[in-house]
């Protein structure tokens, strides 16, 4: 049967310019994002030449590396960065300067004496009170400097800028006869009677209970590290052992050493900022035997507190007692000890200290 007659079979005439249509639009769309990126890419050379860069896909494939990435990978991170713990060369032979106010005269003839060492100690404290460094927490007239102004600060930076000397500042502590004279509630130690207490040698000395007399060491310890020395050697860390002792007003409920312990902390704390090592004069006795009772010493304390241990000794007892401070701080500890000797011996090779005559 035949079909029907009508529009059934017609397909219309506007097909094909629909797709021509269509074809245009895309040719438009692509042609107008190749003007947009062509705008963003474009760039010139030195004799404006237009220049298009290569895609980093295209750059990749002949070979060219990745720009370098610029993220900081910390961004965003707190880094903690812990200074390095002061170190002391291996070993130390320290040659000490008289104590008094130092010249340059007095520096350069220590220099061309042609001393065989590698380190120098200078005495900035004495027992009696006396500072020998430009301080501005000194009690009145304890601080003696060169008559020429500046001259001692000149030579003490002079010292300590040496790179090839260890330095050594030595520091009496508590027994001190000007500031404890100058503040005798605040700092002073006392006898039972409510007055100074003198020692056997007519001596004053410092109370280490009192804040104010801890804060006034630490202060004078903190200068003297503002200085740039190496290392901190303090002396006079104990109670007065002679005289009329069964006198003293401790002013404490508890044990001596605690209170020689709080002052350390102290120094410590005070002394953190800087690069220093904290050293401790103690007499041979309290190694041999451990402890003193009456000066409230305890070398199993003291080692925990302190990067080295000085005492007076014969060369031919430095091993021992070198060997004595070892057990008293313990495997893990780098506490070390220094004999401090009255002339240069080849008995003792490790490190020493040799007193001014």
């Amino acid at each position: 049967m035949a079909g029907a007659k009508g529009y059934s079979s017609y397909r219309g005439r506007g097909a094909k310019w629909k797709i021509v249509l269509a074809i245009f639009l895309v040719l438009v769309i692509l042609a107008a994002g190749a003007v947009l990126y062509l705008q963003r890419s474009l760039i010139y050379d030195a004799d404006g030449r237009p220049q298009l860069p290569l895609p980093s896909w295209l750059d990749n494939e002949a070979g060219e590396p990745d720009p370098p990435d610029e993220t900081d990978p910390l961004e965003g991170l707190d880094v903690v960065i812990q200074p390095p713990e002061p170190q002391a060369p291996a070993n130390t032979k320290a040659v000490s300067l008289p104590a008094q106010a130092l010249t340059m005269a007095d520096w350069t003839a220590w220099l061309e004496a042609g001393q065989d060492c590698n380190a120098v100690a200078v005495r900035l404290k004495t027992a009696n009170g006396t500072v020998y460094f430009p301080s501005e927490h000194a009690v009145s007239g304890a601080v003696q400097t060169a008559k020429e102004p500046g001259e001692t600060g000149a030579v003490l930076k002079a010292i300590t800028s040496r790179e090839e000397l260890h330095t050594i500042a030595s520091l009496a502590c508590l027994q001190d006869i000007k500031a404890a004279n100058a503040d005798v509630e605040g700092r002073g130690l006392k006898n039972t009677g409510g007055y100074i207490f003198y020692d056997g040698n007519n001596s004053l000395w410092l109370d280490p209970s009192k804040p104010a007399a801890r804060e006034y060491v630490c202060a004078l310890a903190a200068e003297i590290a503002e200085l740039g020395f190496d290392e901190l050697l303090l002396t006079d860390v104990s109670y007065p052992t002679v005289g009329k002792i069964n006198k003293i007003n401790y002013n404490t409920e508890v044990p001596l050493a605690d209170n020689l312990d709080l002052l350390l902390r102290d120094l410590r704390a005070a002394l953190e900022p800087y690069e220093i090592l904290l050293s401790l004069e103690v007499p041979e006795t309290v190694i041999t035997e451990g402890f003193d009772e009456v000066a409230g010493l305890d070398l199993s304390r003291l080692v925990q507190q302190v990067d080295r241990i000085y005492a007076a000794a014969a060369p031919e007892q430095a091993e021992s007692l070198s060997r004595l401070v070892a057990q008293a701080a313990g495997p893990e500890s780098t506490t070390d000890f220094v004999p401090e000797l009255t002339e240069d011996t080849p008995d003792w090779e490790g490190s020493c200290l040799i007193l001014s005559s």
